[in-house]
């Protein structure tokens, strides 16, 4: 199990959001998770995004996968990025665990580079935080100040600017960790066969809220109203808008934004969709509930998929959010959510009581032929 060696709220206290830093030994006795043959493997597969990009005699090139084979691997000048690794190793999940201090409606996914010497994407900016955590193998990072800066390499997709002028220029070993706020610009050049793994945390846009709720409004026919009004008047200039209208429009458009009780349901499913495909676990066939009620009985484990996001509201203990769908806790049940919610793996113990609830053997039944949890032994 990975531990910080550094105190995280203090983190949190003077650089979250605020500046980039270095932190050495991050993790002590660091040891990858994943293996660079293994991650290959990951790259061949069609469900997991994974690009692969060089950079020899500097000139920029992105593949993306599945691939076939990397027989022919460059030596240099290169580098294997696969996207939501935490999805699909175990080991890889376990690395995301410590970060588990944040909310997880704001994690995105744990990214990982195999990069050759002299391997990487140039320098860029992200619009989210990032933790990067050296694993194998030497990268040097550089950092710059927030501005303004020019763009380049379009084509590529790869979001490079024009170089910049570093204020955190270091090469990180094994169990450091380099976090970057939004808006730094930043590049790593890899100094010998290297491993990093980047834990990205990204907010919501006021954009992509109001188009969100705007798509929640329409598909559950929220605001299907017209307006009205039996006490029109002739105008003069009839291109105006007149203040009256403007009002009445105003309140009809501010009616809809304010209902809470739609905006709390619509956020809990934004928030809990992930952006990454998810390795679910569909049952074929489907259990019944006489056999899964008895897999629990025999004591099997039920675990997680992993980068499944579970998610409530502080003080609506029974409306519960997975993977952008919105489900109801039976009444009395709300020791069934927190499970749902804050544990990876439950077993007959973890029910206790709750194992006889039919609601809640219904629901227990209808997760697991979805895929989102699955029995282990």
């Amino acid at each position: 199990m990975y531990q910080f060696n550094f105190d995280f709220d203090d983190f949190l206290a003077t650089h979250w959001h605020q500046k980039p830093t270095v932190i050495k030994k991050g993790f002590n006795l660091f040891k990858d998770p994943i293996s660079p043959d293994e991650l290959a493997g990951l790259a061949l597969e069609e469900e997991i995004d994974s690009r692969f990009v060089t950079n020899k005699e500097g000139t920029w090139n992105v593949t993306h996968g599945p691939f076939e084979d990397f027989k022919d691997f460059p030596e240099t000048h290169a580098q294997l990025i696969i996207q939501a690794a935490n999805h699909w190793h175990p080991g890889v999940a376990s690395l995301s665990v410590p970060f588990k201090k944040l909310p997880d409606w704001l994690f995105d996914d744990l990214m990982i580079c195999l990069s050759m010497p002299h391997g990487g994407v140039g320098p860029h900016i992200d619009q989210y935080d990032v933790f990067i955590v050296q694993g194998m193998g030497k990268r040097r990072w550089r950092v710059g100040p927030m501005g303004e800066y020019k763009d380049a390499n379009h084509d590529t997709g790869l979001r490079q600017i024009e170089k910049f002028d570093p204020i955190i220029d270091e090469v990180l070993e094994p169990g450091d960790i380099l976090y970057i706020p939004p808006g730094f610009p930043h590049e790593g050049n890899t100094i010998e066969t290297s491993l990093s793994y980047s834990i990205g945390y990204r907010s919501p846009k006021e954009q992509e809220l109001l188009s969100g709720f705007a798509d929640f409004a329409v598909n559950n026919d929220l605001g299907d109203t017209h307006y009205h009004n039996p006490k029109i008047k002739t105008q003069t200039q009839n291109s105006m808008i007149s203040s009256a209208d403007y009002q009445a429009l105003n309140k009809m458009l501010m009616r809809l934004l304010n209902n809470e009780n739609a905006k709390r349901h619509w956020l809990g499913e934004q928030l809990s969709q992930s952006r990454h495909e998810l390795n679910l676990m569909e049952a074929d066939p489907l259990w019944t509930q006489e056999e899964l009620i008895q897999f629990i009985q025999e004591g099997m484990i039920l675990e997680k998929v992993y980068g499944l996001k579970t998610l409530y509201h502080e003080n609506e203990p029974l409306d519960l959010y997975i993977h952008g769908e919105h489900i109801h806790i039976p009444e009395g049940a709300e020791k069934f959510l927190k499970i749902l919610c804050c544990q990876e793996t439950f077993t007959k113990k973890d029910l206790g009581p709750l194992i006889k609830n039919k609601a809640i053997k219904v629901l227990l039944l209808k997760l697991c032929n979805q895929g989102y949890w699955y029995p282990q032994a």
